[in-house]
């Protein structure tokens, strides 16, 4: 298999320790250099932190690596956003080329799973895209989660989303989507939608009782937890939804399709609200990745 797991990674799964899998794509697609590089090992730490071991997921000269190396990161923080965003479509291309590859919430979903990492920690997933109705733009997150055993944490899915539809498909896919301490679906950037979730979790220990059920009965499929963004880092929901129309009228003018969307539209926002959405994107995956290493700590002394 053409998977590389960093040593310590591997020991760790062998002593059933607790271990949480990062994407790349954050790094060369969601944030300027060198502030990506700072906050992805900010994340490492803070998960280390809390006991578990990070595990940053990316294409390395076309191996799937699970624990990208201090050098490879910061390597992948500088060639930014010439690094391609792979996801499952694209990971049999980037292999035959021997490329670096930068991986989406799908794809190290995929590799992490191989791994055998079932805990994966990101800002937020993909989903529904707004006009989906007549673009068929769906991301290729929500099928992974229907079909592949890892457990995401996350602020909900990307606000500039269509919400409402993705939670529908997510209840499709057979995919429980869960609120850590809350009973409504977080926005990403905000701490609601007005959106229920299947149900309220009230700590790690509840979290990870319902994913250890899951898997004892082997129901294939991943599991949404979805965790609000800190209140003091919550932006105010009329001006970031006014930045997300304004992102989205440019996009449209520019012509910006595919997988260039998101990277487009969070970009736009971050340069219209003058940054703030940018901090609020760094704090709420620190948020994650405490929460997320709890989780999978119970898990594990579950198992």
């Amino acid at each position: 298999m053409n998977l590389r797991v960093r040593e310590d990674v591997a020991q760790a799964l062998k002593e059933g320790k607790p271990v949480i899998a990062l994407e790349s794509t954050i790094i060369s697609h969601g944030m300027p250099y060198p502030k990506n590089v700072e906050t992805a090992m900010n994340v490492e730490k803070i998960i280390r932190e809390h006991g578990a071991v990070p595990a940053t997921v990316g294409l390395i000269d076309g191996a799937g690596v699970v624990g990208l190396t201090p050098e490879e990161i910061e390597e992948l923080g500088r060639r930014g956003m010439s690094v391609p965003k792979v996801s499952r479509r694209d990971l049999p291309i980037v292999m035959a080329e021997k490329s670096w590859g930068a991986t989406t919430v799908a794809t190290t979903m995929i590799l992490a799973s191989k791994a055998g990492v079932q805990f994966f920690v990101t800002g937020g997933i993909g989903g529904v895209h707004r006009g989906a109705s007549e673009t068929f733009d769906v991301s290729a997150d929500l099928e992974e989660l229907g079909r592949t055993d890892v457990t995401v944490i996350c602020a909900g899915a990307k606000a500039i989303l269509d919400l409402p539809k993705t939670l529908e498909v997510l209840e499709t896919k057979g995919v429980p989507v869960l609120g850590y301490q809350t009973s409504e679906l977080p926005a990403f950037y905000t701490r609601s939608s007005g959106l229920k979730v299947d149900y309220a979790i009230k700590d790690p220990i509840d979290a990870a009782k319902i994913v250890k059920a899951k898997r004892d009965f082997g129901l294939d499929g991943g599991i949404l937890i979805a965790n609000p963004i800190p209140e003091e880092y919550s932006m105010d929901p009329a001006v970031i939804s006014q930045a997300i129309e304004e992102a989205l009228k440019d996009m449209d003018a520019q012509g910006v399709h595919g997988k260039q969307c998101t990277p487009f539209l969070l970009a736009k926002i971050v340069e219209i609200t003058g940054g703030n959405s940018l901090e609020a994107n760094i704090h709420l995956v620190y948020n994650n990745a405490a929460v997320g290493s709890e989780i999978a700590k119970e898990y594990s002394k579950l198992k």
